[in-house]
């Protein structure tokens, strides 16, 4: 079961070409598909970046880890694009490609990720990784 509906209303994470009915029904597939290392769903997490409908009825999907170098990238990519075939039905194919450019911050959190991040562990990812930014700017960059 899903943890919260699509509100009508509500701005998605990642760029599309999907109707707003087919998004709907994307956004709440992904939202049980969970990271292997954080507790938290892919959508919620913001690890997608695109889903894009290519060729006829081709899903063309681009998402990212939270760390390069994740053991289970595989697993996860396979359990998109089944959430995304379940949802979808009528897609003839899904193609997932894992990226790493863009990186992955917490900025890309939905506001529910970022307040079941904080229900789990404690504190406010988002805050943190905002100051952690402004001290590396802050430091004097070493000459070499």
């Amino acid at each position: 079961m899903s943890n919260s509906n699509v509100n009508v209303d509500e701005e998605v994470n990642f760029t599309t070409n999907l109707p707003p009915e087919k998004v709907k029904r994307i956004v709440e597939a992904l939202r049980d598909v969970y990271d292997p290392e954080i507790p938290i769903n892919v959508y919620d997490l913001g690890l997608i970046y695109d889903i894009t409908l290519e060729d006829g009825n081709k899903l063309k999907v681009k998402m990212t880890l939270t760390a390069v170098g994740c053991p289970l990238s595989q697993d996860l990519g396979y359990r998109v694009g089944e959430a995304i075939q379940a949802a979808v039905p009528d897609a003839s194919d899904i193609d997932i490609d894992v990226v790493f450019d863009p990186p992955w911050t917490p900025l890309r959190m939905t506001p529910l990720g970022r307040e079941m991040f904080k229900a789990i562990y404690g504190y406010d990812i988002v805050e943190q990784w905002q100051e952690q930014q402004a001290q590396a700017q802050e430091e004097p960059q070493d000459q070499a």
